[in-house]
């Protein structure tokens, strides 16, 4: 068979290495192979599919010893080099796309925003506060100019939406007009309208741009004022929307805009034919002088008041915008949330933990009992922020409550703010992601969690998940991946490996006009998140080769383990620890499940009698780090070998990353543990022995006071219980829609689900005298890995296990 090509990627690029034996030139060799397939070489499977293996079907098996096929293939390298040091990869281009986004987030001030032709139209209108004929920002009309686009339209030259440009080129040539300059360019855009009016009428309604059946007629009343001519007025569908526009109207609570903050203040500039009485409006400016955030509104209103705090804000504007005005600024709030939001969903937050403590820390000090908004000191709000913020604001530890959702329950259904017209999908799926962090006896988080369940899946049912506020061709697979994987069943590194499929780096946000978001779509983010993903992923291959040899060492196969239920734990434990930095956990985690199944289910099934003797014994001498013979007749001797010598190479591997002796920590609780084993079901209590395990291995439990805390032992038993049950469910295997339907009804399920809840209560609520969060967090990390196996069935099971572990991002 023939060699390998060479790779497209220079190996002295990939990896920066010293001078190196011949054995780790053979490694690098057989590493540089393993690249081409991480990005896709065809060549790598067709080996394996020529040797009879296919690579999906291999992972699902537990056979992915991915590197020894190679190397062998290659014959570059023996098995024995797979245990020397892994080479340094080149991590120019992560810290290129780290320092970046560290960057953008430390200095995001009032959020980054497009630039809005609408909204820069409307103050290019403003006249000279001196009385001169000319604008009073002549940079909006030079920036109106510099931005027309080929066809003769102003919008996103990216992406056509009828609404969008229509409404974008009416402002403009409005405001040309007005000026009397640039008749070349007011000639094109009035070509363009009339070109493309008709394109309104096949446009789907749930793109329509906020408000667009008031301010549209607005302006083309504002068009006709000014005499200009070959704009279709009177074509049918300007007809039909003036007829939507009257209707709203007739409805519109025009006496309650005047008191409080409603939708309508979006859209003053389209209200100019009402009697508005400006002084009851100016009343509701928020602090930074506009109209719910929107400069062509506050444009307006300063047009017809002269209202100093008006001027102030548009002056602002018109400074950090170079001439332009966005469609709603500022976003301080609605930045901060999605974007940390994303990051987390991307598997990249831990690189930006300061930023995104800064980031939320803004969020809640802003935080009011209505909810939130997009932007700060706002009193209106809406259903989206305020989930988003309750949401990621309960994950991050900060005392809130969900209370504030209750202003948007209207019966039993919930709106995205009072006087919406239709909802949604994303506003309610964000509800719906809010709603499963709730604890106990939170009934406004159950209702919440009922409709947009229900809602989200009619939706998906009918296909209609046309969004109001979002254009993205990945969010039907976000909503039907969010409804299918329940928050208790969500392990970090699957949510990852779905979600970078589904980010939208050229998402569309649906304001007045289309606009972009870079904190929130952001190419960095997304080549940040498969260059880490797929390091990661490297790097769990290779620790499960070194799990594979682990296995053929110890016989593992004669005491009941396959190596198909080895690759599940490892896959458990490096989807929810994937940091590279964190093999000793990983390894602690994989190596205590393994065991502990060897023990509870090969060992001690003999008479109770003997058992609880050789309990007694080997606990005892665990504890005190002896080891007697036990003689090689022995049938047990093997499993015994195995138990020590795993608590020997966790004592030494967790010293060399913490610097501290665990010794009496870990023999402690495995003896505690192997005591109880075999004294009956209840006290079978192999998740608590997970954590324990794992937090002391990580250094976070130092002392024996930790094991005997208050808290810690009800975190223990929840979780032992928790996961007991689980365990039962697992054999009863239901999928995921059943599971939803019988979480309802079931006791048994009701039980479980309310049990979750409390755990992540005891998790996410600060107490007095309280453990540290970094324990506290692995108890729900552990329950939420037993969920996992009860909730999703085996094949289901089996393609994450292969699509996570053994299959790159590209």
């Amino acid at each position: 068979m023939s060699s390998l090509p060479t790779p497209h990627l220079s190996f002295s690029h990939v990896f920066h290495c010293k001078s190196v034996s011949s054995t780790r030139r053979r490694f690098l060799a057989c590493q540089r192979c393993n690249w081409t397939w991480r990005n896709g070489s065809r060549d790598v499977h067709t080996i394996l599919v020529c040797r009879g293996k296919d690579l999906s079907n291999e992972a699902r098996r537990g056979n992915m010893n991915l590197l020894p096929q190679l190397c062998l293939q290659n014959d570059v390298l023996e098995p024995e080099a797979l245990h020397e040091d892994l080479p340094v990869l080149d991590n120019s281009k992560i810290e290129e796309c780290m320092d970046y986004i560290k960057q953008m987030l430390s200095s995001m001030d009032d959020g980054r925003i497009s630039v809005s032709p609408y909204d820069t139209a409307w103050v290019a209108l403003i006249p000279d506060l001196k009385g001169r004929d000319r604008p009073q920002f002549p940079c909006s009309l030079e920036w109106i100019s510099n931005n027309q686009l080929s066809d003769g339209s102003w919008g996103d030259q990216h992406f056509f939406l009828a609404y969008d440009r229509l409404l974008n080129t009416l402002a403009c040539v409005v405001a040309l007009t007005t000026w009397n300059v640039h008749a070349d360019k007011i000639q094109k855009g009035i070509s363009f309208m009339k070109d493309n009016v008709s394109k309104l009428s096949d446009s789907n309604a749930e793109h329509m741009t906020c408000g667009f059946e008031v301010v549209f007629p607005a302006l083309l009343q504002r068009a006709r004022d000014l005499g200009i001519h070959g704009i279709p007025y009177d074509a049918p569908v300007i007809r039909q929307i003036n007829a939507v526009r009257d209707r709203k109207m007739e409805r519109a609570p025009i006496e309650v805009m005047h008191k409080v903050p409603t939708c309508l203040l979006h859209n003053l500039e389209g209200l100019q034919n009402l009697e508005l009485e400006w002084p009851k409006l100016l009343k509701l400016q928020t602090p930074k002088g506009t109209f719910l955030t929107s400069p062509a509104a506050t444009s307006f209103a300063f047009m017809e008041t002269k209202d100093e705090n008006c001027l102030a804000f548009i002056n602002y504007v018109v400074n950090k915008f170079n001439g332009g005005a966005p469609t709603v600024y500022p976003v301080d709030i609605y930045a901060r949330l999605w974007a940390v939001d994303r990051l987390q969903r991307l598997g990249i937050s831990r690189f930006f933990a300061p930023e995104i403590n800064n980031c939320l820390g803004h969020v809640y000090r802003f935080w009011t009992e209505r909810g939130s908004f997009s932007a700060r000191e706002s009193e209106f709000c809406d259903i989206d922020d305020t989930s988003m913020g309750f949401r990621l604001l309960r994950l991050h530890g900060y005392n809130i409550s969900p209370n504030a959702l209750s202003n948007f329950k209207k019966g039993n259904e919930f709106t995205c703010y009072v006087g919406q017209g239709f909802e949604s999908p994303s506003p309610i799926f964000n509800l719906y992601r809010a709603s499963q962090v709730l604890f106990p006896g939170e009934t406004i988080l159950e209702q919440a969690s009922h409709f947009s369940y229900s809602f989200l899946r009619e939706r998906l049912q009918e296909n209609q998940l046309l969004d109001k506020w979002l254009i993205s061709k990945h969010l039907p697979d976000e909503i039907k991946c969010g409804l299918e994987m329940s928050w208790y069943a969500t392990l970090p590194r699957v949510e990852t490996c779905f979600y970078i499929q589904n980010y939208g780096v050229d998402d569309l946000w649906i304001g007045k006009s289309l606009y972009r978001m870079p904190e929130i779509n952001n190419e960095a983010y997304l080549e940040l998140a498969k260059l880490d993903y797929n390091k990661c992923q490297a790097q769990h291959q290779m620790e499960w080769n070194r799990l594979e040899q682990w296995y053929e060492d110890c016989s593992l196969e004669e005491f009941g383990i396959s190596k198909k239920e080895l690759l599940l734990y490892y896959f458990l434990a490096s989807s929810s620890i994937f940091e590279p930095e964190k093999s000793g956990k990983r390894s602690a985690w994989v190596k205590s499940q393994t065991v502990s199944t060897i023990l509870s289910s090969c060992y001690f099934i003999k008479e109770e009698a003997e058992s609880l003797k050789q309990r007694t014994d080997l606990s005892s001498e665990l504890r005190n780090g002896q080891r007697r013979k036990w003689g090689h007749g022995c049938k047990n001797v093997g499993v015994i070998t195995i138990l020590f010598e795993t608590v020997r190479d966790l004592k030494s591997h967790a010293q060399e990353q913490i610097g501290r002796d665990i010794s009496d920590l870990l023999l402690d609780a495995w003896g505690v543990w192997l005591n109880k084993l075999g004294q009956g079901e209840e006290e079978i209590q192999e998740a608590e022995l997970l954590v324990s395990t794992i937090s002391i291995c990580s250094g976070y439990i130092v002392s024996e006071e930790t094991l005997s805390n208050n808290e810690y032992n009800a975190l223990s038993s929840l979780t032992n219980k928790i996961c007991r049950q689980l365990q039962q469910l697992e054999k009863d295997k239901v999928s995921g829609e059943d599971w939803n339907e019988k979480r309802n009804c079931c006791s048994k399920y009701m039980e479980i689900e309310n049990d979750m809840q409390l755990l992540v209560q005891l998790v996410l609520q600060e107490s007095s005298n309280s453990i540290s969060k970094d324990i506290k967090h692995i108890f729900l990390m552990v329950a939420k890995t037993f969920y996992y196996r009860a909730y999703f069935t085996t094949e289901q099971i089996d393609k994450h296990v292969s699509k996570v572990l053994f299959e790159p991002v590209v």
